[in-house]
């Protein structure tokens, strides 16, 4: 339709954008009664692959996705963005798809028009081929780095690893008739179930060891010699996630439950066909690692594999879950070779994960938050000295592979943070109970814990204690609350973006800070205040929304705010990390675009709205 704006308007919204900003004055004039105007409702195709641009289209308000043949996000445009103009320019179909990601306006230059600005301005022409090589190279870097394979890696669930119908057999059954289907069916392992339910797995070790090592008659049940109770995992779980179990655990089989039915089997062989480029090898790689000097060499590929995931447009939500499993294969290896290099522990542990890789959230450039809980047969006498000598063994490990001590201190090497499960109980009922300034930041970390190494029974007795005793006290759901609600948002009066002034961060704002801990602590209290047993942000908010304590609008909000301020935060990371700079969370908004400083002041609106309603609904003076 017809131009039915100000032209004068139109005329400095193009001189603001390039190339136009290089057209002369009088140039530009002439150039607005010349375009129409078109509307592209969110989600829509603007400009599709392989179409042949009969104009140049520029994105007046609203947002564009560029994708490749396969999905993968080549680049996201704002206002001012062109597009269809490379293939306009040389004649060729149009690369990329071009999608609309929010209600868009885009400006038309007719074909006619764009060729004779081409032709009269080298400036002008220039922007185009360049532009037009630009997209041949970014489609050309998303197909080599980003394979089929590599793609599948980093979105595949373990459901899509399963290639056949599982393979059971009943428990009183023979081991005989166990080894027979195993050779008829051509597998090295067959479940062992109880009705529907599984109750154990054997495997071609357990053969080997169980029944002809030591004589045991075939005729026997399976029951048996069968493994109990085997590990599991579920069809929806990543494929990341199921390689650590298997590593963790040193074995090679993980049947997969649903609603506690087999639904099958993935093998080490499953995951580790997975090509060498991709996290899955590299964990792998970790786990087998002789010493920490090689545990730091394989540690300096996760850089790279972030810097991939940014670029191919992976969600936060998926990058972090990568960068924490990653994490995750890096201590639970240093531990085991302090082990050896100490001895078997004189009583049982567990060695506890805190903070952002708990809640499976890791960014770039973290530091070190663990802890030690001891079984209560632990006598400081005969056992600190291997504890503190495990603790500071395994600190000074990762702080050579790359990750630095907590500032905080909140690390096992502290006395304070290496106890018995009876002394952990002890401190979480005085957090509880006396929730003063220091006991709400000593909760914010230790509430977030998730297990690494040793015995997992005590991780589990641990948490459970937790999520009882912050349920059934209100003042201290008060006094986060208001923790929360007192944190500043880095956004003005009339919603201005406020920067820092002065010092090292000057003209920038921490998202971190500002941003992503806050929807993190809102989480946890929802998710606390519900008996939710999820570390994870975007699950507790999930629990909060089925208990009732959040509407399913505001959850949405912060899940979508948080996915942006975490992918801002990672793209920064990945940009510094090129460039040679250390990672941090402060980010510069001079150099993002319109479109993404609209979402990042919306995002800090959003909790912003999300900070009043716990400050409504948690109201510390009621509660005191």
């Amino acid at each position: 339709m017809p131009l039915n704006v100000e032209l004068a308007e139109v005329r400095d919204f193009l001189a603001a954008h390039v190339p136009f900003d290089s057209l002369p004055a009088v140039v530009l004039e002439s150039v607005p009664p010349g375009l129409s105007i078109g509307y592209h409702r969110r989600g829509s195709v603007v400009l599709a692959e392989g179409s042949t641009p009969v104009e140049l289209l520029v994105v007046r308000s609203g947002a564009v996705d560029l994708r490749d043949a396969d999905g993968e996000l080549v680049e996201r445009g704002a206002a001012g963005t062109c597009v269809g103009g490379a293939a306009l320019a040389t004649g060729t179909p149009q690369p990329v798809t071009v999608r609309a990601i929010e209600d868009t306006l885009v400006l038309a230059v007719p074909a006619e028009l764009f060729h004779r600005l081409r032709e009269q301005h080298p400036d002008f022409a220039a922007f185009f081929e360049h532009r037009a090589g630009m997209l041949r190279d970014a489609v050309a870097r998303q197909r080599e780095h980003v394979s089929g394979a590599d793609r599948s890696v980093l979105s595949s669930t373990v459901g899509e690893l399963v290639t056949r119908p599982p393979v059971s057999i009943r428990a009183d059954a023979s081991v005989l008739d166990a080894a027979r289907l195993m050779s008829a069916e051509r597998i090295s392992s067959v479940l062992v179930t109880d009705g529907e339910a599984l109750v154990g797995i054997m495997t071609d070790r357990d053969l080997r060891t169980r029944v002809l090592a030591v004589a045991v008659d075939p005729a026997g049940p399976v029951s048996a010699v069968m493994t109990p109770d085997p590990a599991t995992t579920r069809p929806d779980a990543p494929a990341l996630e199921a390689l650590l179990e298997l590593v963790r655990r040193n074995i090679h089989h993980l049947p997969v439950v649903e609603d506690d039915r087999p639904v099958g089997m993935v093998t080490a062989t499953d995951l580790l066909r997975l090509q060498q480029a991709n996290p899955v090898f590299l964990v792998g790689d970790i786990a087998r690692a002789p010493d920490v000097a090689t545990v730091a060499e394989l540690a300096a590929r996760l850089q790279r594999v972030v810097a991939g995931l940014v670029r191919q447009g992976t969600s936060a939500h998926d990058a972090g879950r990568v960068v924490s499993t990653v994490g995750d294969a890096i201590e639970q290896r240093v531990i085991a070779l302090a082990e050896a290099a100490l001895g078997p522990p004189p009583v049982p542990y567990a060695w506890l994960t805190l903070g952002s890789r708990a809640r499976f959230e890791q960014a770039l450039a973290p530091d070190q938050d663990h802890a030690l809980v001891l079984h209560d047969d632990y006598r400081p006498d005969l056992h600190a000295a291997y504890f503190a000598g495990l603790a500071e063994q395994v600190t000074g490990g990762l702080e050579t592979i790359g990750y630095p001590r907590c500032r905080g201190d909140k690390m096992a090497t502290n006395p304070r943070w290496r106890q018995p499960l009876g002394t952990w109980r002890g401190l979480v009922a005085g957090w509880v109970g006396t929730p003063t300034p220091d006991a709400i930041l000593e909760a914010s970390v230790f509430f977030d814990l998730r297990h690494q190494h040793g015995d997992p029974a005590l991780t589990a007795a641990l948490a459970s204690y937790q999520r009882r005793a912050a349920q059934a006290a209100p003042i201290f759901l008060a006094h986060l609350a208001a923790a929360a609600a007192s944190h500043h948002t880095p956004l003005g009066f009339f919603r201005g973006l406020v920067v820092d002034r002065s010092g090292e961060h000057r003209d920038t704002l921490d998202v971190k800070r500002g941003g992503i801990n806050t929807i993190v602590e809102i989480a946890r209290l929802h998710g606390l205040a519900c008996g939710s047993s999820a570390t994870s942000t975007l699950v507790r908010l999930e629990d909060a929304v089925a208990a009732g304590r959040v509407s399913p609008t505001l959850a949405a909000d912060l899940r979508d705010a948080w996915e942006f301020l975490a992918h801002l935060r990672l793209r920064h990371q990945v940009e510094q990390v090129r460039e040679g700079a250390p990672a941090d969370s402060w980010v510069d908004p001079s150099v993002l675009s319109d479109f993404e400083k609209r979402h990042l002041k919306a995002a800090f609106g959003v909790i912003r709205s999300a900070q009043v309603a716990i400050a409504q609904r948690y109201p510390v003076r009621e509660m005191t």
